[in-house]
């Protein structure tokens, strides 16, 4: 397991909002009775960024943000199965570049959405258990990951269907695996972190030919040799609690566990024995009551920002590139007081959303300083 380094005192940011970037609520859209669990914008495809996903209940709904505040509504699937319960909803692509939804919850099951047709392309069984969370890779945008209670985490190609990689085994995951996450440009690499309080780091690199067969396999998925990577390159016990979000910024890792804050730190792993190592703890983004699991922080495009809701309707929207942490705003309403599960920034920043326990969908944008 990852050891501290010592001497070097992590940097602690001020919960004293900067002014950096002033935000206003320019909607409130209370989509449902349920909660709702997720909310994604689609930085896949730049003719839609201004698309978002949302998922409560067996529900996954699209909508898009519009100038002056305004929300439309796109689309809307429901589930076959009124007991599903989605939690998470990633934007992918298949091959010829058509946008999938692909969405997993309660039963275990990942339904990748053809939003052309706005029917069923596939269905993924395979997950022993429900579905925490799925991300797609933004290099390879018909690849995306699934971390499960279960205590695996899986790799889908959407365009045939194909479990490739099973991530669990003799050094996986202990629990549930509750957030997952592809490295930006190095493609080999994944984070996925959980119940055992644990962030794990994969490598794929000698599994990657697998990855290739994938796109020309013509045979039954069922047939595919799908692979289990039973051994992490890394380890890291940066939190003494469940981890319930983890984020690459660059080489180095975001995580957040139930004890109010974001956590930076740098994995400094040792060629010679995989799975040990250091870790280099940077920085500390405090978020006030925001100690209870499943809250999801987000970030803009090029990761210069994280929104984050706490379990009181407010969000801490912090500035990640600067020493010390600079909080840019806290934004709060006297209407918004249930827990932001999920939020959601734009492209640029511009716009951040939050999807809330009451089955509101929050809109908030920068206003200009002109």
């Amino acid at each position: 397991m990852s050891k501290f380094a010592l001497g070097c005192e992590p940097v602690v940011g001020s919960l004293t909002p900067s002014k950096k970037r002033d935000y206003r609520v320019t909607n409130r859209l209370q989509e449902g009775k349920r909660p709702l669990y997720a909310v994604v914008f689609n930085f896949i495809d730049s003719r839609y960024f201004n698309v978002f996903a949302t998922v409560g209940g067996n529900r996954v709904t699209v909508y898009q943000c519009l100038e002056g505040g305004v929300i439309a509504v796109l689309q809307s699937y429901v589930d076959e199965d009124k007991d599903e319960s989605f939690y998470t909803v990633s934007w992918a692509c298949n091959v010829d570049g058509t946008p999938f939804i692909v969405a997993g919850g309660l039963n275990g099951i990942i339904r990748v959405i053809d939003a052309g047709s706005e029917k069923i392309h596939k269905s993924f069984v395979g997950h022993g258990d429900s579905i925490n969370e799925i991300r797609t890779q933004p290099l390879k945008p018909s690849l995306v990951v699934s971390a499960s209670k279960d205590e695996s985490v899986r790799l889908w190609n959407i365009h045939t269907g194909i479990c490739i990689l099973i991530f669990a085994g003799a050094g996986g995951h202990r629990n549930e695996v509750l957030s997952v996450d592809f490295h930006p440009s190095d493609i080999y690499r994944i984070a996925s972190c959980g119940m055992d309080n644990t962030v794990k780091i994969w490598s794929m690199k000698e599994f990657w030919t697998y990855v290739e067969k994938s796109f020309t396999w013509t045979d039954l998925p069922s047939k595919f040799p799908t692979k289990y990577v039973q051994f992490p390159v890394f380890i890291a016990s940066v939190h003494s609690n469940y981890v319930d979000c983890n984020r690459w910024l660059g080489d180095f890792i975001l995580s957040k566990s139930v004890d109010n804050e974001i956590v930076l730190w740098e994995p400094k792993t040792k060629d010679q024995s995989p799975g040990e190592g250091s870790v280099d703890i940077l920085q500390k983004y405090p978020v006030p009551e925001c100690d209870i699991w499943f809250i999801k922080f987000s970030c803009d495009f090029h990761y210069n920002a994280a929104a984050i809701g706490n379990r009181e309707g407010k969000i801490f929207v912090w500035e990640l590139q600067s020493s010390p942490p600079v909080l840019i705003a806290k934004l709060s309403h006297a209407q918004s007081k249930s827990p932001i599960r999920q939020t959601a920034m734009s492209f640029d920043g511009s716009t951040i959303l939050s999807c809330c326990e009451d089955g509101t969908i929050w809109r908030w944008d920068a206003v200009s300083t002109s």
